[in-house]
């Protein structure tokens, strides 16, 4: 099992750009893989619940709702 670490520096300023190292982090929760999230700069403004549920990136899952499939995937976050 290999660990793979996403970052992120967008938030809310550009949904669909901030999504792109979360579909990562599910790809390798998907693939078996150990995986955690760090966010940085804007990207900290994603933890909070009514943010993320307001983001829905083009083309893509919304945030909220990726995130609470990644914690409860087991990935850890850092902010």
């Amino acid at each position: 099992m290999a660990m793979l670490s996403a970052a992120s520096t967008c938030g809310s300023n550009d949904p669909t750009r901030a999504v792109l190292p979360l579909l990562s982090a599910q790809g390798a929760l998907d693939s078996g893989n150990e995986t955690e999230v760090f966010l940085v700069g804007e990207a900290v403004h994603m933890i909070n619940e009514e943010i993320a549920n307001a983001m829905n990136p083009v083309g893509w899952p919304n945030v909220g709702e990726l995130i609470r499939g990644l914690v409860s995937g087991g990935v850890h976050f850092y902010v």
